[in-house]
């Protein structure tokens, strides 16, 4: 079976993030959540905070490995022996940006196939710059988020 590449920053991960890992975990053979360094987004959390988040949010699914990815995606893709990129549509308004990422990615690697997935419904409005803001102004976002993220994201925001 094939292995996928699901990409992100995942500051914090969300329900919505974790719902697309346990789903893809069902149909490929291997799953590689590559967290992003994404120094230009400026993270709440560490790369190794996140890491350990998504660990936390996934559980213990025997088909998922968590590790960084610095670079290139379709470098990483590669270096993994993946054939798949998977990534998450929200909403339409997600789709240029996301045709755009796999057009490059397909030109770079014409090997790589780019696949998407929509969220289940009940998550298809979360983001994690959406949770993270309602977060800082103090509203309850625990029911979008795994308990130990949502209790990290509150220590966190209540940190400074």
């Amino acid at each position: 079976m094939a292995t996928v590449v699901y990409p992100g920053s995942f500051d914090p991960i969300t329900n919505g993030h974790a719902d697309l890992i346990q789903r893809a975990a069902r149909l490929f053979g291997q799953v590689i959540v590559g967290i992003a360094r994404n120094i230009s987004k400026h993270p709440l959390f560490s790369l190794d905070e996140r890491i350990d988040l998504v660990r936390a949010a996934i559980g213990d699914l025997p088909n998922v490995r968590v590790m960084p990815i610095d670079g290139l995606l379709v470098d990483f893709v590669t270096s993994q022996n993946a054939q798949v990129i998977l990534r998450g549509l929200r909403a339409v308004s997600d789709f240029e940006y996301e045709f755009q990422l796999a057009t490059m990615n397909r030109h770079l690697r014409p090997q790589i196939e780019t696949i998407f997935l929509t969220p289940a419904e009940q998550h298809s409005f979360i983001s994690s710059s959406l949770v993270k803001e309602v977060a800082r102004f103090g509203g309850d976002v625990s029911v979008f988020l795994h308990p130990t993220v949502a209790a990290a994201l509150r220590e966190r925001i209540a940190a400074g």
